[in-house]
């Protein structure tokens, strides 16, 4: 082999060692674009979707609107266009009407939280929570309405304190409460404490909450829609009891501000069984 077939080979080392660089090269080029096209992707699957939910809610909303301007309507329309009206008979009319603007009030309250939670996170801002007296604080609202139904509420929490915001934390103690004396019927118990997980790779940190009640429960397959905006379930969970229909998906934004997670299932002995984390434990 003579000098001339050695520079040939180095020759040929040489570009065959350029063309496993660029093929190394076009492959990691081929991976970015995938890449850059699945996130693409996913964002215009998000978007979308976020379009879509921003549609049912509106539409949500308007049908929700519907049933108490229509009763404040039709009052105010009687009183309006006949005087000769009992007087007995126009102040029931009025605190039905009356009782409509506060239903209004309540959804136009829990649409802003929503909103705010969604797309404004931000204005919502942390400091040391008690826990314990948040919870007990909830009941204390609720004393009156469990006093009618004969429930009672039971607060096992200890003193415990987390880097949270107030506000989303007392809601979500008053919308479960408040779920549970509407819906779980009369004669029962209101339950929240705290429990150890027993998945041992949940995060040590947290703090894990235990709310439940003794009540009629829900249809196994209602559970997972449970969360969900507007649901109302039958079986004793309908609109005659009131609500605006965003308590529980309140509670879910409430708890996820949080870093946390939350579950709900039926137990076994009646009642309905929420179990969430909440993060940052101080």
């Amino acid at each position: 082999m003579d000098w001339s077939d050695v520079i040939l080979l180095i020759a040929i080392a040489i570009i065959l060692l350029q063309y496993v660089r660029l093929s190394r090269k076009n492959k990691r080029l081929r991976l970015l674009a995938d890449e850059a096209n699945r996130l693409r992707h996913h964002a215009d699957a998000t978007e979308q979707r976020n379009r879509q939910l921003k549609q049912e809610m509106t539409s949500n909303i308007a049908h929700e609107l519907k049933t108490p301007v229509s009763v404040i309507q039709g009052y105010l329309e009687t009183l309006l266009g006949n005087h000769s009206v009992d007087p007995a008979r126009q102040r029931h009319y009025l605190e039905r009407c009356h009782a409509q603007t506060l239903r209004l009030g309540e959804l136009i309250q829990d649409v802003s939280i929503i909103n705010k939670i969604e797309e404004s996170s931000k204005l919502f801002p942390l400091a040391p929570v008690d826990v314990q007296q948040t919870a007990q604080a909830a009941f204390d609202e609720m004393a009156d309405k469990a006093a009618a139904a004969d429930v009672r509420l039971v607060n096992f929490l200890p003193p415990l304190s987390i880097n949270g915001n107030y506000e989303l934390l007392y809601r979500i103690f008053r919308n479960l409460t408040e779920n549970s004396i509407a819906y779980g019927g009369q004669h029962i118990q209101v339950v929240v404490e705290t429990y150890t997980p027993a998945d041992p790779l949940l995060p040590s940190g947290n703090l894990y909450l235990h709310f439940y009640d003794t009540g009629c429960g829900v249809p196994d397959e209602a559970l997972s829609s449970l969360f969900d905006r507007f649901v109302r379930i039958d079986s004793g969970r309908s609109r005659q009891n009131g609500g605006t229909g965003l308590g529980l998906s309140i509670v879910k934004h409430a708890v996820q501000f949080h870093g946390g997670d939350i579950y709900v299932a039926n137990r076994p002995e009646g009642g309905l069984d929420f179990h969430f984390s909440l993060k940052g434990q101080s």
